[in-house]
């Protein structure tokens, strides 16, 4: 008798336990974006939200809100490809099918895959190649869900501290996974990975936790310590705040990037490749800075 108890007693403990940290509330994310194109044209977005080569999104449905980012190869160029034509268009596909609820929140990598999939069955012809991140915050269950494929990537910061990130993905250095569609003929040499192999990954967010979004201008110049000085100053959940952190952010990155005398991240990562580097790396600076807030409709 003293077991069933016992056992009563552990089962209620148990009972009350998970009732007491279930939040009922759907949770949002409160986003915005900045950056900086390397022609300095700063804060100015082409249509489709597109800073320079880099381009992203922010789309919100009833069941989540997804953003993502993405960053067309700059070598496209020199065949007389507009490598901001398929960040561009990857990302606003990606949009669309958020919009259109053809998706699951809980699976980045299909949106990823199906926006993908659509460029290759496009009629008008496209050509290019980019990296992706893309984010799910899932309303109900309160799991954010993410992908990423190359050196675009996020942060969530809780307290102060990075309590999750993407991890990067190279060939090798300063080459990383990226989506392409080559030239007919030049598929086996043009360098193009699946969207299948992006990092996946599923983080319980908190209200009040911060997301940070961006492309690799922003991780190449400014070490995790600066970016959460920054952060710190973000103190509430009003969109003209947290506009203000991303443009903070971006600013800093870009004046790092034309600093010669900069020891930057992306300069370390060179010289533990047995470079010669130093200073920032002028680039493309993409922000989406997000707070987890309660949703409202």
């Amino acid at each position: 008798m003293l077991s069933v108890l016992s056992y009563g007693r552990l089962v209620a403990r148990a009972v009350l336990g998970g009732l007491s940290q279930t939040d009922g509330r759907d949770y949002s994310l409160i986003s915005a974006s900045y950056g900086f194109g390397k022609d300095f044209r700063k804060g100015i977005l082409k249509k489709g939200m597109c800073y320079g080569d880099d381009a992203c999104f922010i789309a919100r449905h009833r069941t989540a809100d997804v953003l993502g980012v993405a960053d067309g190869v700059g070598g496209w160029r020199d065949y007389g490809v507009d490598p901001s034509q398929f960040s561009a268009t990857l990302m606003r596909t990606c949009e669309r099918l958020v919009k259109e609820g053809r998706f699951t929140p809980s699976n980045p990598v299909g949106i990823l895959t199906s926006g993908y999939y659509e460029l290759l069955q496009n009629k008008v012809p496209l050509l290019g190649s980019s990296t992706a991140c893309i984010v799910a915050l899932d309303r109900r269950s309160h799991r954010l869900h993410t992908c990423n494929l190359g050196d675009s990537g996020f942060l969530v910061v809780r307290g102060g501290e990075v309590v999750h990130r993407s991890d990067e993905q190279q060939h090798y250095f300063n080459t990383p996974f990226q989506l392409s569609i080559a030239p007919p003929g030049a598929e086996g040499v043009v360098l193009s990975d699946s969207p299948e192999e992006a990092d996946s990954s599923s983080f319980d967010v908190q209200l009040g936790d911060i997301i940070l979004t961006a492309t690799d201008g922003l991780f190449d110049n400014m070490p995790d310590y600066m970016i959460l000085q920054e952060l710190k100053k973000l103190k509430t959940t009003n969109y003209d705040s947290i506009l203000q952190t991303a443009q903070s952010i971006a600013k800093q990155a870009h004046d790092l990037a034309y600093d010669p005398n900069y020891m930057s991240p992306f300069a370390q990562f060179a010289c533990d490749n047995g470079l010669n580097v130093r200073g920032g790396k002028p680039d493309d600076i993409t922000v989406l800075l997000s707070i987890v807030a309660e949703y409202t409709d």
